[in-house]
């Protein structure tokens, strides 16, 4: 087995237990969600995975469904709940993902999902960012999360893919 079924199968191992130890939290969770914002308590979307093929990502809801008067949807600020700050803050939100990572369209560790809008912005270096699964975390989400600038997340992401190793993983894991 080489390295990348390694790396698979520690995602799955590591997927199944976390699933498990986080299901009493993620039911929680969902109570709360369904108390405060009603149906439905996960949020799913459609983002790039690896070679650029889309895939549907899970997250729990942090946002209500809030219109304006002509019906269209205000600002993410304005529609994202006191209790779905919290999970974005913590990362709680983003527990489903791992129900990804067990089917295979992500992996625990890489260059987070992005929206497939982007696919035609990339510059043919930064698109390289597809050669690997998307991960729960990445080296740009431990280096910066939202603070650095497209540029050097793009970067950082494909310093990822160019030097990916299992214990770099652990590493990364480790610091998220």
């Amino acid at each position: 087995m080489g390295r990348e079924g390694v790396k698979r199968a520690v995602d799955v191992v590591a997927a199944v237990s976390a699933l498990i130890l986080a299901s009493p939290a993620v039911a929680i969770i969902a109570v709360a969600i369904r108390a405060t914002m009603g149906r439905p308590v996960v949020f799913t979307q459609v983002r790039s995975g690896r070679d650029g093929e889309p895939f549907r990502l899970h997250k729990l809801r942090t946002m209500r469904d809030d219109r304006d008067a002509d019906g269209n949807l205000r600002s993410d600020e304005a529609r994202v709940t006191r209790f779905g700050g919290w999970l974005r803050a913590t990362s709680l939100d983003e527990l489903p993902e791992l129900v990804n990572v067990l089917r295979g369209d992500m992996s625990l560790v890489g260059p987070r999902p992005l929206l497939p809008a982007y696919l035609d912005r990339y510059t043919p270096e930064q698109a390289r960012r597809h050669e690997v699964r998307p991960g729960l975390t990445g080296l740009a989400q431990v280096e910066g999360r939202n603070v650095l600038t497209w540029e050097h997340r793009l970067a950082l992401d494909v310093a990822y893919v160019d030097s990916w190793t299992l214990w770099g993983d652990a590493k990364l894991l480790a610091r998220t």
